[in-house]
């Protein structure tokens, strides 16, 4: 495992004087002394306080808030020692917008990975792209839209590329080697791997790449758990250096949001060629593009978009399965408020959401229509004469 990662480190080192274009190009500062930032009572004291936001509710969080003082020192003193292991996921099988499986971790352990990417999200966020808007402050869905329409505006042609089950498909030597780049202090890389190695299984991405032998996808980890810290930033992390190369070395228009990415041409053909060289460089760091949901097509066509459709005449929309799924999920809320099951906080928290999404786009007439007399059943509580003969 160790040479193998500092082979891929040479790799790296290589490709980063490559996106220098031939300038001179050095490998990012590798910053040590940071375990004593992350694995103090304090710092975990804070990390609690950040993971706690919006989960009070859960059974998980208050427990642990019940003996805040003593889980901390727990977690200090296992991590000081070095015994620290990360606990059993949840996993919770999502059927829209696709299905998948959500996996969410103990509370302890969103803790200590709040703790951890406080102190290294900053050290790798200084290297990535402007316009990579995933989980990153200042950046998200709203203007990662705002500037796929600037590009669109100015280009004839867009090509739409999307990794094949890419949380499945992480590669956990390559992820380790993308750590190694900018971190060199030794406890905190054996936290983080630790964090990796401790990832639930996830569905199966049995591929091969080139120089692999027939055993060779059974004898590599991949997979990181979906809804984790830790696993949302690692998701950034693994395709930055598609950023860079193609920003840098394609020169291309271009923006990411988690695996979802778009780069703009006049010309088809030369969004061809793109493709291609994409596909060889992330094969690279063994992911494939997605082949059906990748494709090259005239920006004058309306296309959806992070869950908004945009249209070339600056119009957005929802898409219609996207308003017939949330009318679904609002007509189950409404039951589950009226049976007592569901609090009215807990199902306004999700219209909001809902709501919020929606506002970006041309929808005003259409929320009224679907939310005006909902609003007014989860307004109104829990049917009691319902609730007693239920």
């Amino acid at each position: 495992m160790v040479i193998r990662i500092s082979m891929q480190l040479d790799k790296l080192t290589r490709l980063d004087a490559a996106s220098g274009g031939g300038k001179k190009h050095n490998m990012p500062k590798r910053h040590d002394k940071l375990f004593q930032q992350v694995a103090t009572f304090d710092a975990l004291y804070r990390a609690s306080k950040r993971a706690i936001r919006g989960k009070r509710n859960k059974a998980g969080a208050a427990a642990f808030q019940f003996s805040l003082e003593r889980e901390l020192l727990k977690l200090e003193i296992e991590l000081e020692s070095g015994t620290y292991r990360t606990g059993r996921y949840l996993e919770i099988e999502l059927k829209r917008p696709k299905k998948r499986i959500v996996s969410a971790a103990p509370f302890r352990d969103r803790v200590v990975q709040n703790a951890l990417v406080e102190v290294i999200g900053p050290l790798f966020e200084a290297g990535f792209i402007d316009n990579s808007f995933a989980n990153r402050i200042g950046k998200g869905t709203h203007r990662a839209i705002k500037t796929y329409e600037r590009y669109r505006n100015r280009y004839r042609y867009v090509l739409r590329c999307d990794v094949f089950r890419y949380f499945p498909a992480i590669d956990h030597e390559v992820l380790k080697c993308d750590f190694r780049r900018r971190i060199s202090c030794q406890r905190t890389l054996e936290l983080m791997d630790v964090i990796v190695d401790g990832s639930n299984p996830q569905e199966p991405v049995d591929r091969h790449f080139q120089g692999d032998d027939l055993l060779t996808p059974l004898e590599r980890t991949r997979g990181l758990p979906i809804g984790n810290l830790m696993s949302q930033f690692s998701a950034n992390l693994y395709l930055d250096p598609l950023d860079h190369y193609a920003s840098e070395v394609l020169a291309a228009p271009y923006l990411r949001y988690v695996d979802d990415f778009a780069l703009f041409h006049d010309n088809p053909k030369v969004l061809s060629i793109w493709r291609d060289n994409i596909a060889s460089f992330i094969g690279q760091r063994r992911l494939q593009l997605h082949q059906r949901k990748t494709k090259i097509s005239p920006t004058e066509e309306a296309s959806e978009f992070l869950g908004i459709v945009l249209h070339r005449n600056g119009k957005r929309s929802l898409p219609e399965k996207n308003v017939k799924a949330f009318k679904g999920r609002l007509k189950g809320m409404v039951a589950a408020v009226r049976a007592g099951t569901l609090s009215t906080e807990e199902a306004l928290v999700k219209i909001n959401a809902w709501a919020a999404h929606a506002r970006h786009t041309n929808s005003r007439a259409l929320r009224h229509a679907i939310l005006a007399r909902s609003m007014k059943s989860i307004r109104a509580g829990p049917d009691r004469s319902f609730a007693r003969t239920a």
